[in-house]
C-alpha cells in the first residue's frame, strides 16, 4: 500500500506524463514543490516498490501498476469533489483541497458507496472524467472554445484550469458547465471573443480564458 507521499509523486507522474508517457525529473520536482535529491530518492524508492521505470538521466514513466494506482487516487479524488458539489452543495472553486485530504484514505466501500449515491457519474464538477474502479479513463473529446468561429454555438462542458482564481472568474460571468453561448466575434489581433449567454447578452472573454473552456459544439 502506498504512502501519502507516494500517492502524490504517482498522481503527479501520471498528470505530468506526455503523450509517450514521460516525465521528466526536473518537471516531477518542480510540480511537487520539492529539490532534485528528493524527487530522486523518492523515484528511485517507487522503483523499488515496481511502479515507476527510472534510468539515470532519462524521462520515467510509470509501470502498468504504477499508472493504475495513480488512476484509482485520482478517482477517489474526482469523486469526492462530486460528492462535496452535488450531495454537500460546496462551491466547484471550494472542493480540490478538501479532495487532496480525503483521496489518501484506504476504505474502497466508502468510495463505492459514494459512486453509488451519486448515480454513477462519468466526470467530475469540472468536466474531468472521472476513472471507472478497474482505473480505465474514457478520453472525451472536446474543442477550446478559442477555436469556435463566430455564429457557432457552443456548450461549455469541460475546463483545462480548476484553479480556485480561474473558477472564482468564472463563477463572477455566471460560466458553468453546461451554459450555452453564442459565438458573436472573434478579435483577428488578439483572439478576444465576444460571447452571448443566459443573461449576458455581450461579455467579452480573452484569448487566455477561452483556451481553458472546453466546449461541445451545438448543431
Amino acid at each position: 500500500m502506498a504512502s501519502s507521499t507516494e500517492e502524490n509523486y504517482l498522481k503527479s507522474l501520471y498528470n505530468l506524463a506526455n503523450a509517450e508517457g514521460e516525465v521528466n525529473l526536473s518537471e516531477l520536482a518542480a510540480s511537487l514543490q520539492v529539490s532534485m535529491p528528493t524527487a530522486n530518492s523518492m523515484v528511485k524508492s517507487l522503483q523499488k516498490s515496481g511502479w515507476v521505470m527510472y534510468e539515470k538521466y532519462k524521462p520515467l514513466t510509470l509501470t502498468k501498476e504504477g499508472k493504475k494506482i495513480a488512476a484509482l487516487i485520482i478517482r477517489k479524488h474526482r469523486l469526492t469533489e462530486m460528492f462535496l458539489v452535488k450531495v454537500m452543495n460546496f462551491g466547484w472553486e471550494e472542493v480540490h483541497e478538501v479532495a487532496e485530504q480525503i483521496e489518501h484514505i484506504h476504505a474502497p466501500k466508502f468510495f463505492e458507496r459514494m459512486d453509488q449515491m451519486l448515480g454513477f457519474p462519468t466526470v467530475d464538477p469540472h468536466g474531468s472524467p472521472i476513472p471507472d474502479p478497474q482505473g480505465k479513463i474514457t478520453p472525451l473529446s472536446y474543442t477550446p472554445l478559442s477555436h469556435a468561429k463566430p455564429g457557432q454555438n457552443v456548450q461549455l462542458a469541460a475546463l483545462t484550469n480548476s484553479s480556485t482564481e480561474f473558477l472564482e472568474f468564472l463563477n463572477s460571468r455566471n460560466l458553468s458547465l453546461g451554459t450555452q453561448l453564442s459565438i458573436l466575434s472573434k478579435e483577428s489581433y488578439d483572439q478576444t471573443m465576444v460571447v452571448s449567454y443566459a443573461h449576458h447578452p455581450s461579455e467579452t472573454l480573452s484569448e487566455k480564458v477561452c483556451e481553458r473552456l472546453l466546449v461541445r459544439v451545438l448543431e
